[in-house]
């Protein structure tokens, strides 16, 4: 499947990496080669008339690449969606633009879409948005940006892109959010953990850092000899 590496499969879940550039869920228009349709047609493994399909519990931006998961069944799909903030874990890596003033940080606020749904924003009324936490800690930086790794307590659209843009530190390659233009969205979903629905289990996901994303003879922030 075009962009789509299956790292696990059972009969609750499918696990998968996703290049950056491939939409996740099908449009109302249809005709889009997405991570929802192709999976789906994964599962009827060629029978037209099958009902089988894959049923989406979290989504990545289009640009953004990493490791995602589907549920494979109704129930799968009611514990994730009913449960999903007690029982995954989210690690993603972010290039962005500057220093960070300190080593880690939160950044919290309520988020909502703009009335055409293509933006996003904090909004000072919590009734009119929808509550999200965005922890970072420091890497490396390098060239007037930083890598930092992010830990997600919530999953909103565009949330890290956000939080970092309004905070002055925007993700580098993200022009949607005055991010400096790039090759690529450098933003990669580079973790994932969850408590399986049906053993029980805590099962964990880890992808290969993109290029972007390796710290590899970078100054660390609290490195004051050597390159490491």
């Amino acid at each position: 499947m075009r962009g789509i590496r299956i790292v696990h499969e059972d009969d609750d879940v499918i696990v998968l990496e996703k290049a950056a550039g491939l939409l996740v869920q099908e449009t109302r228009h249809g005709g889009e080669y997405t991570v929802e349709g192709a999976l789906s047609d994964y599962v009827r493994k060629g029978q037209a008339r099958s009902r089988k399909r894959v049923y989406l519990v979290h989504r990545l931006d289009r640009e953004t690449s990493g490791v995602m998961m589907v549920a494979k069944t109704p129930e799968a799909e009611d514990y994730f969606r009913t449960h999903w903030n007690e029982v995954t874990e989210k690690t993603y890596l972010a290039r962005v633009v500057g220093k960070m003033e300190t080593p880690e940080g939160v950044y919290e606020s309520h988020l909502a879409e703009d009335p055409d749904g293509y933006r996003v924003r904090s909004v000072a009324n919590p009734n009119k948005g929808k509550a999200a936490r965005t922890e970072w800690s420091v890497e490396a930086e390098s060239g007037g940006t930083t890598l930092v790794r992010v830990a997600l307590k919530s999953g909103r659209k565009n949330q890290i892109r956000v939080h970092f843009a309004e905070a002055g530190h925007p993700v580098v390659g993200d022009e949607k959010y005055r991010g400096p233009r790039a090759s690529r969205l450098c933003l990669h979903a580079w973790r994932l953990a969850f408590i399986h629905p049906h053993t029980g289990r805590k099962l964990f996901f880890e992808t290969e850092r993109p290029a972007f994303a390796q710290p590899r003879a970078e100054r660390r922030s609290d490195d004051s000899g050597s390159a490491r």
